[in-house]
């Protein structure tokens, strides 16, 4: 929907009022900019702001009503639309009429684009106002992409900067960077000055430019670990130390990834395929294909054993002082049984 609406801005159809929803900030900003290059003779010092838990919405619609000056249409942004979502009472520090708004929602302003951000991960359905703006405006929701659709995403923004990534590539740059799309946007930006705007996007310069999320390097140590990899275990373990991660947080990370390796054995024991289990379990599915086909992964009673002594090492490691990365350092020494 989100793809579809872009589109339908670039080709210059701009509808009068939008609602931009959700907690995936890259898509808000993505959405701004792409309505500011839409719409004629723009002027980017023209945009008008307001922020909703300072200023009523009286005043949006107003400003909204309002002739612009040597300019087709203005742009408004209203920020922190909260009386969209349920609301603690005494919690609102402005008082907005609602009804004025529902009102001026049926019949909007030809000559202004309005876009409200409600940047929360859920709206209440049940209120009135609520349903008007589903009945009227255009929604695009900023929700965390996965999957298939996350890598399209990449592959397009890639395209947008003048260089291509494979679907292998993406998945790998995920793994990397995380699912952040500011994040990533960034990097792939990089990468493409990198290249002079042409050419491929490939594993070995994500490896060189992008640099690792602490988890992307626990999933490496992680898979290590079960592979029997000592010496690249402890390595990696040493980096991370290096870069200042603490054992404590370490260790709820290994686990996380230990726990996720369990349930994946579970779910394809009752015969669900990847993307199905990478769907159950809310996870990107490339982490799920490369320990589906990873053939040292340890059985459900090794898994569980591994996370039981991690519970062990986690308490240590909150009780005890001294050179707590010695308990952690200890524990990938000592060989994994099948």
């Amino acid at each position: 929907m989100t793809a579809a609406t872009w589109k339908k801005i670039a080709a210059g159809q701009i509808d009068p009022v939008y609602l931009v929803t959700g907690s995936e900030q890259h898509i808000f900003n993505e959405t701004i900019k792409r309505l500011k290059k839409a719409l004629p003779d723009f002027d980017d010092a023209s945009v008008i702001r307001y922020d909703l838990e300072e200023t009523p919405v009286e005043l949006v619609i107003e400003e909204a009503d309002t002739l612009p000056f040597l300019q087709e249409k203005k742009l408004i942004i209203a920020g922190n639309a909260s009386f969209l979502r349920a609301q603690e009472k005494g919690k609102e520090k402005v008082s907005h009429n609602l009804t004025l708004l529902e009102t001026w929602l049926a019949n909007p302003s030809p000559t202004a684009v309005v876009v409200f951000l409600a940047p929360y991960e859920k709206l209440d359905a049940r209120k009135r106002i609520t349903k008007a703006f589903k009945k009227v405006a255009t929604i695009i929701e900023g929700v965390r992409l996965q999957g298939k659709d996350l890598t399209s995403w990449i592959q397009q923004e890639a395209s947008s900067n003048g260089v291509r990534i494979t679907a292998e590539a993406a998945d790998f740059l995920t793994r990397m960077a995380g699912d952040d799309l500011l994040m990533l946007s960034t990097e792939i930006s990089k990468m493409a000055t990198f290249l002079n705007g042409a050419g491929d996007i490939t594993e070995s310069i994500i490896e060189m430019l992008v640099p690792r999320t602490p988890e992307a390097d626990v999933f490496r140590l992680t898979d290590a670990y079960v592979n029997g990899r000592v010496p690249d275990t402890v390595s990696i373990y040493h980096d991370l130390l290096r870069n200042g991660e603490e054992p404590i947080m370490l260790t709820s990370l290994i686990a996380s990834q230990i726990r996720l390796m369990f349930q994946v054995r579970v779910l394809r024991k009752k015969g669900y395929q990847q993307p199905q289990i990478a769907k159950t379990l809310n996870v990107h599915p490339y982490r799920v294909k490369l320990m589906m086909e990873n053939r040292a992964l340890p059985n459900e009673e090794r898994l569980l054993f591994i996370l039981d002594r991690l519970a062990k090492i986690d308490y240590k490691l909150k009780s005890t002082s001294g050179k707590r990365e010695r308990l952690l350092e200890l524990f990938f020494m000592e060989p994994l049984r099948k």
